[in-house]
């Protein structure tokens, strides 16, 4: 994923394994300096630290020009391949047919943190810790060098305490940033409760529920309080442990120093600068071995990053053996002997051996008691999911064989509950036809009856809706859903309820803006509300996953005077009836209160 940014990397390396040099360069001179101090020759030490000054400034100089080249041709390379692998990750994400989004563990929230989390952890796994490991391994190799060619006695001793030293070190930095687990998912659960509670505030506000939350809220952090207790014990006592075991083979070293100092075996000059040289590289070892938990962590990243990239989506949408549909379909939709369960509950059948037909050019409407698979219909014809056994077939052919990228495109739908983006009204309606005009996009909303109110807001066509359309009604949402739906100018027009949200006299305008634009288009609709689906060409009665009754309004009352259809017409005049008589009741209470 990273090769086309190889040059920079190979640049970037370039300049970790000089900044490394340089490190353990800087301690050698460092040492050498300190020995000069204790020279007698007051003119000689004047003379070395003056030369000694001139060669630090330059070795800063060196450090500023390679630390440069290192971090930013690296930050390059990590980015990109940060970008690179968010892009492919919600390509892959996108690919996935509905049933994956149905997982629990696939709830967008979760597939949010993966995008945001993984990519960020792939990156310092690969990209940030590949140029300290290279940094450090050219400082462990310059400063072993440089020991063993000044005095390889004190270079082997100290060699064989490194093991020691980098330990020490290691627990030491651990346990400094906190070696107990993972608090981020001890704190997950306070997190969740948390953007629920902000982001249903109307609801948490509605119902009086702040302390409850506060109390949930507080419940839920006690258990990783009592984690931060022990972590902060813990690392208090490993702390002074590594501490203990840093410094005392500072002072083995020392000694044994001293020892070949007071045997003649080595000057002053000489063991200092050993011991300088091989200390600072010995804290390098130990950074570039502080940073397994992110190779773990980066691990761990890539394995979800390419079991997503990797995974086959089960229905996909730019099939290579697919047929094209052609640039205008007659738009006959069946659906023959379908059985279907959804996958998630595959124990709990939703329709067993359906047979449902709408004509070319003809309204088919659906209707039936609630949870009854009237938006299952839907989602077949979109192929969201596919049926367990038998096809749904357009024009004759198995949508399965349709490229269905192309199929969706003379398809427009109008959902139970509209789905707005936080994005302007325009851009809304506009979605998915960004080729429309202006002109095409305010035919559209003035045949959705939407025209009128929003050219009443201050901005017009140019207001923002907020997150999930939350600045406008619900009403007003489903109007502005409609117009996006009457922009396709598709053939196959489905309407799931799409008059629900609507009062009585926005809902007539909107009839009737339906029955204009799908005339002579294939209409499917789901109803609860019965006295919208009267004109329809086929009502189908769907109960029990099979079709009980099917023909128009008065076919139906005729031929089926006790059926389902009939039952639910008296039912809802019967409801209209005490409603109406209630309101006849009250305008009469208030006439003699009067």
């Amino acid at each position: 994923m990273n090769s086309p940014e190889w040059s920079y990397a190979l640049i970037g390396s370039v300049g970790s394994v000089i900044c490394g040099s340089l490190s353990a360069f800087f301690a050698y001179v460092l040492s050498a300096v300190l020995s000069v101090y204790y020279n007698p020759n007051h003119a000689y030490m004047i003379r070395e630290i003056g030369k000694y000054c001139y060669l630090l400034i330059g070795v800063s100089s060196a450090a500023l020009i390679f630390n440069t080249l290192q971090h930013y041709f690296w930050d390059v390379v990590g980015e990109n391949l940060t970008k690179r692998v968010r892009e492919k990750m919600l390509a892959a994400v996108l690919r996935n047919e509905m049933a994956w989004f149905d997982q629990e563990e696939n709830e967008s929230s979760r597939i949010a943190a993966r995008l945001s989390l993984d990519a960020n952890n792939v990156r310092s796994a690969i990209g940030d810790r590949i140029s300290v490991i290279m940094q450090n391994s050219a400082l462990m190799l310059v400063a072993c060098t440089a020991g063993f060619v000044l005095q390889w006695r004190l270079a082997l001793v100290l060699v064989a305490v490194f093991p020691l030293v980098v330990a020490a070190t290691v627990l030491q930095k651990m346990f400094m940033q906190g070696f107990s687990g993972d608090m981020e998912g001890a704190h997950a659960k306070a997190t969740q409760l948390a953007g629920e509670a902000v982001a249903n505030m109307r609801t948490v506000a509605a119902f009086n529920s702040e302390a409850k939350i506060v109390n949930l809220f507080t419940l839920s952090l006690e258990k990783p309080l009592r984690r931060c207790f022990w972590k902060g014990q813990i690392a208090g006592i490993g702390f002074g442990i590594a501490q203990f075991l840093l410094y005392a083979s500072y002072a083995l070293g020392l000694w044994y120093a001293s020892w070949l100092v007071k045997h003649g075996i080595s000057d002053f000059s000489k063991t200092i600068r050993v011991f300088m040289v091989l200390m600072v590289s010995a804290n390098g070892a130990a950074e570039t071995l502080t940073l397994a938990p992110d190779f773990i962590k980066g691990g761990r990243a890539m394995k979800s990053v390419f079991d997503l990239l990797d995974r086959k989506t089960e229905i996909e949408p730019d099939e290579i053996d697919s047929i094209p549909v052609p640039d205008r379909l007659r738009g006959e939709v069946e659906l023959k002997h379908v059985d279907f369960s959804y996958p998630t509950r595959p124990d709990v059948p939703i329709f067993r051996d359906l047979c449902l037909r709408a004509r070319a050019g003809k309204t088919l409407a659906l209707v039936g008691p609630s949870g009854c698979g009237k938006s299952s219909v839907v989602a077949l014809i979109q192929r969201f999911y596919e049926p367990s056994s038998g096809r749904v077939m357009i024009d004759g052919k198995d949508i399965r064989k349709y490229n269905l990228k192309s199929l969706r495109r003379h398809i427009a739908i109008v959902p139970q509950e509209p789905c707005l983006f936080a994005t302007t009204i325009y851009e809304n309606i506009a979605y998915g036809h960004e080729s429309a005009t202006e002109a095409d996009i305010i035919e559209a909303a003035t045949l959705a009856n939407a025209h009128k109110f929003i050219s009443a807001l201050p901005d017009g066509y140019k207001t923002f809706v907020g997150e999930r359309g939350v600045q406008l009604s619900g009403g007003q949402k489903q109007r502005v859903a409609i117009a996006r739906a009457f922009l396709r100018k598709a053939e196959i027009m489905l309407l799931d309820e799409a008059t629900s949200a609507l009062d009585a006299e926005s809902e007539k305008c909107i009839q009737e803006a339906l029955e204009r634009v799908c005339s002579g288009k294939t209409t499917i609709v789901v109803a609860h509300r019965l006295s919208t689906i009267r004109n329809a060409h086929v009502i189908a009665v769907i109960d029990d996953g099979k079709v009980a009754e099917q023909g128009s309004h008065s076919h139906l009352l005729k031929n089926y005077p006790d059926g389902c259809y009939a039952k639910m017409i008296q039912l809802q005049r019967f409801s209209h009836g005490e409603a109406a008589n209630m309101a006849s009741g009250s305008s009469s209470k208030r006439h003699i209160d009067g």
